[in-house]
């Protein structure tokens, strides 16, 4: 199995001959969806859905109702691909898949709320997850937790006792356009620290490679 990082939010997985990409958004290099087998969204925001990136593959798309609406009206054209699956879901897009969680996690109370699915894979005999912008427990035990490190919605402090919380014993940081170099170099000193005897942390550059 190959996991590679790409910008922001999006991490491709690779085995067997299927290419699995999540959350190719706005702030993703187009090549994460080179020669993709099966596209996920986790929600509507444009970091996670950027109709550009959707075209330059050809593979389908696998997202919740709210979703496939907003790809039906920003890449109407991408819409004719497009499974809408509910949360609970289990589903086969190459590898087993598991839809969880219903929404994204608060910003502000003054702003509306959208739907989030985070997305459970089994892979090569492990357990992956990609929570999208939330804080939902995976249900189960992963492997690997991909963790939202930076947004608007979330602190240092839930993002370590979220990754505390699911006990994985690795963690590679997501979601991490949002703090300057110095600010994401701080929180790594922490959540290193903070998961130390229940999980590894790692953060790698945009395009790097999960290495075992």
């Amino acid at each position: 199995m190959r996991i590679t990082k790409f910008g922001h939010a999006c991490v491709r997985i690779e085995h067997d001959g299927q290419v699995v990409v999540v959350d190719p958004g706005a702030f993703t290099e187009p090549e994460a969806v080179d020669g993709a087998t099966a596209v996920l969204l986790t929600h509507v925001h444009a970091d996670h859905l950027h109709p550009a990136n959707l075209r330059a593959t050809d593979a389908p798309v696998w997202t919740i109702a709210e979703v496939a609406e907003g790809v039906r009206d920003q890449a109407p054209d991408v819409a004719e691909r497009t499974t809408v699956i509910a949360p609970g879901d289990r589903f086969d897009i190459g590898v087993p898949v598991t839809a969880v969680g219903e929404r994204h996690a608060v910003i502000h109370p003054s702003m509306p709320g959208v739907a989030n699915s985070g997305y459970r894979m089994e892979v090569d005999g492990q357990t992956l997850f990609h929570p999208g912008d939330s804080f939902d427990h995976p249900e189960q035990g992963v492997d690997l937790l991909f963790l939202p490190v930076s947004a608007p919605w979330c602190k240092l402090a839930e993002v370590m006792d979220y990754a505390k919380a699911v006990g994985a014993p690795r963690s590679l940081a997501v979601h991490d356009r949002i703090l300057s170099e110095v600010g994401l170099s701080l929180l790594d000193e922490r959540v290193t620290a903070y998961l130390e005897g229940i999980g590894d942390y790692t953060r790698i550059a945009d395009g790097s490679d999960l290495h075992a």
